[in-house]
């Protein structure tokens, strides 16, 4: 069985997408009907995110965190009880491509590090949108590590004791952990997902707050980067 996991902290607007991504995903026809279960993490919410996410009738579980690398571990042991063998992490911010797990498992590792790609730069502006686009690297070998986009082997995981309680860079630790464990990494661009330039992030020191630093240092003075 494959698990994809899911935190969300009230992400009632975005959330129904992500999910629907996931379970497109879950059904390509190269995975040969093998069990997907998606795990929604429900960290919080005290908005419509939990009315969203079982209209679409997969697993939630409430937590009271406000601690991503909680709700992460959370619902990957979830994952694990139930006889998971790979787990796959996302946002709830962030759609997947049909073939995103396909491209994971197909990248025969122990654990797949994926890009991430902006298509809505609408609280940025031209000036953000193209350097994002001339710093980024979205080619294989590449060394970004996103929560977004993040698959692991189960025995892998367990080899390293799981994700760390923080509230943001949990992903990067649970890679710096697994790399000195010995793991074998994939830096591969060839799984897809899109994720938000939005402003409003949830992790006080992830992709969101990256974009807003370097926006800052980006803009000129007197020019608003907007």
């Amino acid at each position: 069985m494959i698990a994809v996991v899911v935190p969300a902290h009230n992400e009632a607007a975005l959330v129904g997408a992500c999910v629907a991504s996931v379970q497109a995903a879950a059904h390509a026809p190269e995975l040969h009907g093998e069990h997907v279960m998606i795990v929604v993490v429900l960290d919080s919410c005290s908005d419509g995110s939990a009315a969203a996410v079982h209209a679409l009738g997969v697993m939630a579980i409430s937590v009271d965190f406000r601690n991503v690398g909680k709700a992460r571990a959370a619902g990957a042991s979830r994952a694990l009880d139930a006889g998971a063998r790979w787990l796959a992490f996302t946002d709830a911010d962030t759609v997947v491509a049909p073939d995103w797990l396909v491209q994971q498992l197909g990248q025969k590792a122990d654990v797949v590090c994926g890009t991430v790609a902006v298509e809505d730069w609408q609280e940025y502006g031209e000036c953000m949108r193209s350097h994002y686009r001339r710093s980024y690297t979205d080619l294989d070998g590449h060394r970004h590590i996103h929560g977004a986009n993040l698959g692991v082997s189960a025995d892998a995981y367990l080899r390293v004791g799981g994700f760390q309680p923080l509230r943001s860079s949990e992903d990067v630790a649970l890679v710096n952990a697994l790399v000195a464990s010995g793991a074998c990494i994939a830096w591969s661009a060839a799984p897809r997902v899109v994720t938000s330039a939005r402003r409003d992030f949830r992790a006080p020191d992830g992709f969101g707050a990256t974009l807003l630093r370097v926006d800052a240092a980006a803009a000129t003075p007197g020019e608003a980067s907007r």
